[in-house]
């Protein structure tokens, strides 16, 4: 397996990592139409948007991309950033490869001039996230109106 950043010629096959992990994986969490709802915002054209302001990575087994994240500002704060779209193929989940990604991500440098670190989190990738050491934002353990529980860990700098 190779973690690289993303290209613009990713986007479609990212794409569709990324709706067929919220078809099969999130699905079991959420209803159907929000999830389609979540797979509208998800075409190639908005991982396109979303790499141009984000620091995206793939990992690749082969030349087959097979799981994706990203990390950029959280609000324009050059002291605080946020994990994004982190998904793995349903099929390589539980191998390590999440943990590939997140470790890439808490090297690169919108995470390592923060303070603070947010990650919007799905309910199906909550107590994954935790085990990086994330916890509830302001101790909430809830989801939120967008869907989401918000985590957050901090760093010394």
């Amino acid at each position: 397996m190779n973690i690289r950043r993303f290209k613009e010629s990713d986007a479609e096959a990212v794409s569709a990592v990324v709706i067929k992990t919220i078809r099969i994986s999130n699905v079991k969490d959420y209803p159907a139409e929000l999830m389609e709802e979540v797979v509208k915002s998800m075409q190639p054209q908005n991982i396109l948007e979303r790499a141009g302001w984000t620091h995206f990575y793939v990992v690749e087994d082969g030349d087959k991309i097979i799981g994706c994240g990203a990390i950029g500002p959280y609000w324009g704060k050059e002291d605080e950033s946020s994990l994004f779209t982190i998904f793995v193929l349903p099929e390589y989940q539980g191998k390590g490869v999440g943990r590939q990604i997140i470790e890439t991500l808490e090297k690169d440098e919108y995470f390592l001039r923060a303070k603070r670190i947010e990650i919007p989190s799905s309910i199906t990738g909550c107590q994954f996230y935790r085990k990086f050491g994330y916890d509830y934002k302001n101790g909430i353990a809830e989801i939120d109106e967008e869907h989401v529980y918000r985590l957050e860990k901090f760093r010394e700098v």
